[in-house]
């Protein structure tokens, strides 16, 4: 049976990682301890953004430009969703800090979660590891909520997220 080198949602998760790890020396358990993953998750992780032309051959250099374009223009369609019941969690989305400072909403995005303090529309983070890695690292937090208004938000806020998330992309360290 031919085996599914699709893209899956830690992927997406483990390259702004890189991204914002660009310049550092990293391992493929270092990735995976701090994501949450596996190393062999990483592993398959890393061979299919390779496949995809998202990572260089060494696994190590994002290829920002191409990363940037699936992100921007694909990630909305390849990992959608819907905001749920209400639930007491995390913010994300256009909720959360990165982006409520730019957008007035009456809504509330939250990822559920016991340690969250507000109360609003649940959705699903990208991967069951998602929200702990985040609440250890508020620069992948910040990502990962920008992504998440690409999933759920309205044009204006997809606009705003998607300025931030150029511009995080486009930085060298």
């Amino acid at each position: 049976m031919e085996r599914n080198n699709g893209m899956r949602p830690q992927d997406v998760v483990i390259l702004l990682k890189i991204l914002l790890w660009q310049g550092r020396k990293w391992l493929k358990k270092d990735l995976a301890a701090e994501l949450y993953l596996s190393p062999a998750e990483v592993g398959h992780s890393l061979n299919r953004s390779q496949l995809a032309g998202l990572v260089d051959p060494t696994q190590k250099k994002l290829m920002k430009k191409a990363f940037a374009e699936f992100l921007l223009h694909g990630f909305a369609y390849v990992f959608p969703v819907k905001p749920g019941s209400m639930a007491i969690g995390i913010p994300t989305a256009y909720s959360a800090p990165v982006l409520n400072q730019y957008v007035v909403s009456s809504e509330t995005i939250v990822w559920p979660h016991p340690e969250g303090r507000m109360k609003g529309q649940s959705v699903s983070p990208l991967y069951k590891g998602a929200i702990q890695a985040s609440l250890k690292d508020k620069a992948l937090y910040d990502l990962l909520c920008l992504c998440d208004v690409l999933r759920v938000g309205r044009v204006r806020e997809k606009q705003k997220a998607k300025e931030l998330l150029e511009s995080q992309i486009s930085q060298d360290v």
